[in-house]
């Protein structure tokens, strides 16, 4: 059969990367501090970006739908996050001014004299001025009077320790590492095991307790009994442990009592680094109607603009082609950045205002009140892909009168209803098991299966695996050792 030459036509369709919606894209999954970097870098590297010093206007409201950031599939013939530049600074009612929470004025006449707000410093600073763990221990090494090379060895148990306090390292490996004698290594950690706070550098939790102990003048032959059979305490076998240490059971509930007074973390107190502290990207607060308004946090969004007048005196000035060719691309990156940081802005709005008309319960009654949620709900409710969603709600905050979430916590799965109604909330339910096991008393311990039946009352329908499993996540231990404990006393 010969083979005949033909030529064929067929219609496709592709999703094209243009550099600014991957630029768009990049912004929008990013937190608001590696957002401040990113475009911190772009002002160092573009001249016509300037930062805006003052602040102009209130959170904008939420964006019409055609303005909406969307990373669905469209054709290459239609242009990607196609935005208007007169809709970038639409005039704001008063309604949409109170509906995005701007602030009154506030009569400061009669504000008392005393230490202004930027005479304080602020809690990066003092977080930043205090000691980390291996400074405070290098201090004290300072001071020890040991000899140089017991220096060297000192300095490298320290950066062995970890944030507990605790040494991880092997005494015979850093011996054969620093070319000296077991011996000689053994002897400088007991000379620091000595060092504030006490308890430090020890290689174990016995260890730990042990030098604490020691301290105190209480490491006696029964303490010592004690503290080495720590598994038989945590399992409540309190008379073999009692046997063991060879006391009355008075005495060993006193022993434990000292214990349990003791510091198994002494590193704790410090910190190997300044403290970040999270900055939420949305507020929520209920309006006097009862309804929530959200507005975005705009300490945290950056204010950029470019310089039109300066792109305008440096373009006539411009001769060769390399520097036109520059100014031109300076000029295209300006303006879709600031599109860009007003489209995130935007989206970020959009979803954020879903998340709350979803669970609004939440917000009004509590943890108990969550719903069932997931990205492809809220996805078709603002019309927008779950791709989009997902990068909104990751390392997103919100702050509400109940606290600080960040805006993943509000998807969780469903737990269908035992009469067939609404489903239920994971969060919730595990709550409810928190509850209802916080709420026992030493006649009834409510075992896995009593906590389904009681759930099953409730109309939550759930197998006793999952109770196991959220009762675990939550660590609680099960109804047996939570009986053997109360009958301990402990």
């Amino acid at each position: 059969m010969a083979m005949i030459p033909r030529l064929e036509m067929r219609q496709g369709q592709a999703l094209v990367m243009t550099p600014q919606l991957q630029q768009a894209i990049k912004l929008l999954q990013l937190s608001n501090i590696e957002l401040t970097e990113f475009v911190e870098a772009e002002l160092e590297r573009n001249p016509l970006l300037e930062r805006e010093e003052t602040q102009t206007e209130a959170p904008k409201p939420e964006a019409s739908e055609s303005q909406a950031l969307d990373f669905e599939i469209a054709a290459t013939t239609e242009p990607a996050l196609d935005v208007h530049t007169s809709d970038l600074n639409p005039d704001l009612s008063q309604c949409e001014l109170a509906e995005a929470g701007a602030a009154p004025l506030t009569d400061w006449s009669k504000a008392s004299s005393g230490k202004s707000f930027d005479d304080l410093p602020g809690i990066e600073e003092t977080l930043a001025n205090e000691k980390t763990l291996a400074e405070h221990l290098d201090a004290q090494l300072t001071e020890a009077g040991v000899t140089p090379v017991e220096r060297i060895i000192g300095a490298t148990l320290i950066d062995l320790v970890d944030d507990w306090g605790y040494m991880r390292g092997d005494l015979r490996e850093i011996a054969r590492q620093l070319g000296a004698e077991e011996t000689q290594v053994r002897r400088v950690l007991e000379i620091m095991q000595g060092f504030e706070p006490v308890g430090v550098m020890a290689r174990d939790i016995p260890e730990c307790l042990t030098l604490q102990l020691k301290d105190r003048g209480r490491f006696d032959p029964a303490m010592e009994a004690l503290v080495k059979n720590l598994d038989l305490l945590a399992k409540g076998q309190l008379e073999r442990l009692q046997h063991v240490c060879g006391i009355d059971r008075d005495d060993l509930m006193e022993m434990i009592a000292e214990v349990r007074a003791l510091t198994p973390k002494p590193g704790a107190g410090f910190g190997d680094a300044p403290v970040q502290s999270i900055a939420p990207d949305v507020y929520i607060r209920q309006a006097p109607d009862g309804t929530w308004l959200v507005e975005l946090n705009t300490d945290t969004l950056p204010r950029v603009l470019m310089n039109q007048r300066y792109y305008a005196t440096v373009s006539k000035t411009a001769v060769r082609a390399a520097d036109k060719e520059f100014l031109s691309e300076c000029a295209a990156n300006a303006s879709w950045l600031v599109k860009s940081l007003d489209q995130r802005a935007r989206t970020i709005l959009k979803v954020s205002r879903e998340i709350v008309r979803q669970q609004d319960g939440f917000f009004d009654k509590g943890v108990a009140h969550l719903r069932p949620l997931n990205l492809k709900t809220v996805a078709a409710a603002i019309e927008m892909h779950e791709s989009t969603v997902s990068r909104v709600t990751s390392n997103k905050y919100l702050s509400c009168a109940r606290g600080l979430f960040e805006l993943k916590y509000f998807f969780t799965a469903s737990i269908n209803s035992a009469d067939g109604g609404e489903a239920h909330s994971a969060e919730a339910v595990r709550h409810q098991i928190k509850g209802l096991i916080d709420g026992e008393t030493p006649a009834e311990i409510l075992s896995d299966d009593r906590i389904v039946e009681i759930l099953m009352e409730k109309g939550v329908d759930i197998a006793r695996r999952t109770v196991a499993k959220y009762r675990e996540s939550l660590r609680i231990p099960s109804s047996v050792e939570r009986k053997r404990k109360l009958a301990n006393g402990l």
